[in-house]
């Protein structure tokens, strides 16, 4: 596991700050940090942005960043870690719901790497079609067209 670090400069001023990407991120634990980079990626898509280990142990992830491809992301780090509140949270116990354009190819690159569908395939009576899955962790992680009211 490498580390990736940002190099780019502190704006001066506002008007030379870059646009902000999607705010939300939520936040996970997982046993086996590592092992879910790979697995997000295989499975989702998600693209490995940074990851920080613990100085001596490329085991124990402090911090990690995935993008997802329409914007926003997920960031997670090893479960138990420190006393801090993200490292006390005990993994297996998220909750995700992600905007896709395809649910039908993802569903299939999802349990072909192993998800565990919760609820396959839908056409829900506002207009999305979604699915649910299980991370290896057991983070509930629902995938749909549905971007939200306007």
């Amino acid at each position: 596991m490498t580390s990736h670090q940002s190099t780019s400069p502190e704006p001066t001023s506002t008007d030379e700050r870059p646009a902000l990407a999607a705010g939300v991120w939520p936040c996970l634990s997982y046993r086996d940090a590592p092992a879910a980079i790979t697995w997000l990626e295989a499975a989702f898509g998600f693209r490995p942005t940074a990851a920080y280990t613990r100085d001596g142990d490329d085991s124990v992830v402090e911090h990690a960043e995935m993008r997802w491809p329409l914007g926003g992301g997920v960031m997670f780090g090893t479960a138990g870690k420190d006393e801090g509140a993200f490292g006390t949270r005990g993994p297996g116990t998220g909750a995700v719901y992600v905007v896709c354009e395809d649910p039908d190819a993802l569903f299939e690159r999802a349990t072909a790497a192993g998800a565990e569908v919760v609820m396959g395939l839908t056409d829900t009576d506002y207009g999305s079609r979604d699915f649910v899955v299980r991370d290896p962790e057991g983070n509930v992680w629902s995938f749909g067209t549905y971007a939200g009211h306007d």
